[in-house]
């Protein structure tokens, strides 16, 4: 097959067309962390902005074919003859540049709540999409003349016909696809920089013998536990802790490249896992020598598909403690109390009475929590924080453990326990101008933390109004748990406000199921629509919570 000038400035502009457009495909691959499961997903889930953006370059190209066509035949009147070819190339060429951009622009100023990043991994992938989409173009070109050259000699179509059709068929329409075959090619560097980079963390970690190493994980309660060891340590301790949701093995090890010194004493690094090992992995990383496990719940159940599964997950971590490392578990009467009962480490329980660490007469108010907190074989002794809700308790709990064991006397605890501040988009209290009470709990959320929620929430004078789009990654009992989530909501909100009809019709069915008053329902379609209509009914001393907000690849497109 003969290749002339004209093929490859078209195919020039197409590839430059299509590595433009795919902004939004980049972004949702992003979003999930890299991970080919979670966007293939996200694109079954958003399939008119996953393949919008090569439908219309593919229109485009159409359009402009044709009109390619007529310019050509008009030119070629009083024109030598080469010119139309060569000015059919460059329009066919310039087309999808354009509309490239203008869908590169669009993608770029959608509403994000977390925004697309060009880090040097997103170059990688950038680049290796410039090659994805040549081999696209090629195989399309290549494919094409295959295929007439074996039907050539169709009695049903003739040659011009069938060629016409194939012109229309662009590699555009597949732009998703192609986007995936960018991330395959450049899952080799990316394995060889991640591993590279990965043992670098783990020397610096090592280097240091006297480096206290704790690693927390948990279906939920993780990152509030961590900032709150990371406090109540910090009387003491110099520490250095993985920041906001830091819990990735790329996230993890570029904290400890960049940030960890030789003057941290103790490093506690968060981990977070989608799939069975990738606790494990973290471990091989930190090399923890202290280990929390908060709780075992149905987070991510669309992934881990079982519980089992989450639970041989998080134990991951105890079982890469070494043998008179120290196991800290948060009491649940459930599966991690039965996981402390399996372990022959040492270990200390937390949260219920009779535990290492728990809580007596708590008081939970707007202001904050008291307690009497039973350390050890400690006198008791009272405590005050500005945290919301009781299961902070717990978490605080869990964090006096790993405290009393590393030789913090109760004045530097209790200090400790003071001075903690909410963890942001955690149950964070805000006031505002207006005299209205804002809790921002926006942080992905989880049944059992949900449950917790409300019942701060219920513990505020004056109108209660919840803003929430529900609950997300709890696999096939999402509906069963979001239709829960909607029964505890009865009695603790006056108003609802529920984002995405489809995904919150379970929370809705669970307030009528309570006979929740119809006219207090509010379905929007986006979080902007909610704070419009939250914004057209609050009126002063009401209180209003945004539980969980979903990433922008779980908005109903």
């Amino acid at each position: 097959m003969q290749l002339t000038y004209s093929y490859y400035v078209t195919a020039i502009g197409e590839v430059i067309g299509m590595v433009l457009a795919a902004r939004i495909l980049l972004h949702y691959f992003q979003l999930e962390s890299y991970q080919f499961r979670g966007y293939f997903k996200t694109i079954q889930r958003q399939w008119k902005r996953a393949f919008a953006p090569g439908v219309i370059l593919t229109l485009g190209y159409i359009g402009v074919y044709w009109i390619g066509i007529f310019l050509a035949v008009f030119v070629s009147i009083v024109v030598n003859r080469w010119l139309p070819e060569l000015l059919l190339s460059i329009i066919n060429a310039l087309i999808p540049v354009v509309l490239g951009i203008v869908l590169h622009r669009y993608a770029r100023n959608l509403p994000q709540k977390k925004k697309f990043a060009l880090t040097p991994r997103m170059k990688r992938l950038y680049a290796a999409l410039v090659l994805a989409c040549v081999i696209a173009v090629a195989l399309n070109r290549y494919g094409s003349a295959l295929f007439l050259k074996a039907y050539l000699n169709s009695e049903n179509l003739t040659y011009s016909h069938l060629s016409m059709v194939l012109e229309y068929i662009r590699p555009s329409l597949f732009l998703p696809f192609i986007v995936a075959l960018a991330g395959v090619i450049a899952l080799p560097i990316e394995r060889l920089i991640f591993h590279l980079y990965f043992r670098d963390a783990e020397k610096k970690l090592l280097e240091n013998p006297r480096l206290i190493r704790i690693g927390i994980t948990g279906s939920y309660g993780k990152t509030s536990t961590k900032f709150i060891l990371a406090e109540i340590l910090s009387q003491k301790y110099n520490v250095l802790a993985t920041p906001a949701s830091f819990n990735t093995p790329m996230g993890v090890t570029r904290i400890i490249r960049e940030r960890l010194t030789p003057a941290h004493q103790v490093f506690i690094g968060e981990m977070g896992a989608r799939h069975v090992g990738e606790i494990k992995e973290l471990s091989r990383l930190v090399h923890p020598t202290i280990g929390i496990l908060t709780a075992v719940g149905p987070q991510h159940l669309d992934t881990f598909k079982t519980i089992e599964r989450i639970e041989k997950t998080k134990y991951e971590l105890i079982d890469a403690l070494p043998q008179d490392g120290l196991s800290v578990f948060l009491n649940d009467n459930g599966i991690v109390y039965k996981l402390y009962e399996k372990t022959g480490k040492p270990k200390m329980l937390a949260g219920k009475e009779g535990a290492d660490a728990w809580a007596s007469d708590v008081s939970v108010s707007p202001q904050g929590s008291h307690f009497t907190l039973h350390l050890g074989d400690w006198e008791p002794f009272e405590c005050v924080t500005p945290l919301l809700g009781r299961h902070n308790i717990g978490n605080i709990c869990a964090a006096c453990c790993v405290a009393m064991r590393l030789g913090l006397n109760r004045e530097q605890i209790k200090r400790g326990i003071q001075s903690l501040k909410p963890v942001e988009h955690r149950l964070q209290l805000l006031k505002t101008a207006g005299g209205v009470t804002v809790i921002d709990d926006a942080f992905n959320t989880n049944p059992t933390s949900s449950k917790e929620a409300l019942k701060v929430l219920s513990s505020f004078p004056g109108r209660r109004v919840i803003v929430t789009p529900g609950m997300v990654e709890l696999g096939a009992e999402e509906a069963r748990y979001n239709e829960e989530f909607g029964q505890a909501m009865a009695d603790a909100v006056d108003v609802a406000v529920l984002v995405g009809k489809r995904h919150t019709e379970p929370i809705r069915k669970g307030l009528k199921e309570k006979g929740f008053d119809e006219q207090n329902i509010h379905v929007v379609a986006s979080l902007d629509e909610a704070i419009r209509t939250v914004n057209g009914i609050l009126r002063p001393g009401d209180v209003v919570m945004y539980e969980n907000d979903l990433p922008d690849h779980y908005n109903e497109g």
